[in-house]
């Protein structure tokens, strides 16, 4: 019999062993370095060594997807984080960039079979990005993708023969 999780249960979150990256955004690096913090604390709570946790930092959210296919194709990491925050201008740019580099993170994971997570923000203005950091209303979506990668490594692993 198989077992169902049930929505909000959380899964194995035993990540030792695991090799991870995170692919960071300089831009709006206010929220992003908060993103990753909690991301990486994350890792090491559920036995990630320090030393296995891999960090990459590009100019964008635009260049995130790049970067994760190069650290992906390396064989070097069981997941990879996306972490960015892209916050609505006055043009269409920011459409273009919030759905291209998550199509693009989604791309990378079913090319390559690593597991890919996404923690780039797109928000309204930064009072949304404050509240979705650690210690804000919303939630902290950095832990929150850290947790969803290793759930995702240990499901899978469980999974496939």
């Amino acid at each position: 019999m198989s077992k169902i999780l049930s929505t909000g249960t959380p899964g194995d979150r035993n990540a030792q062993n695991m090799r991870v990256a995170m692919v960071c955004s300089r831009f709006n690096d206010v929220i992003t370095e908060q993103l990753a913090a909690s991301a990486r604390e994350v890792f090491v709570e559920c036995g990630v060594f320090v030393d296995d946790i891999h960090t990459v930092w590009v100019p964008g959210a635009w260049e995130i997807p790049m970067a994760a296919a190069a650290l992906a194709r390396s064989g070097r990491f069981d997941a990879i984080v996306g972490v960015g925050a892209v916050i609505r201008g006055e043009t269409y740019h920011f459409d273009v960039i919030a759905d291209q580099s998550a199509a693009g993170l989604m791309r990378v994971g079913l090319d390559t079979g690593v597991v890919v997570a996404n923690a780039i923000l797109t928000l309204e203005d930064e009072h949304q990005a404050r509240a979705r950091v650690k210690g804000g209303s919303a939630g902290d979506k950095g832990a929150e993708a850290a947790y969803a990668a290793v759930e995702t490594v240990n499901a899978i692993r469980s999974h496939v023969f």
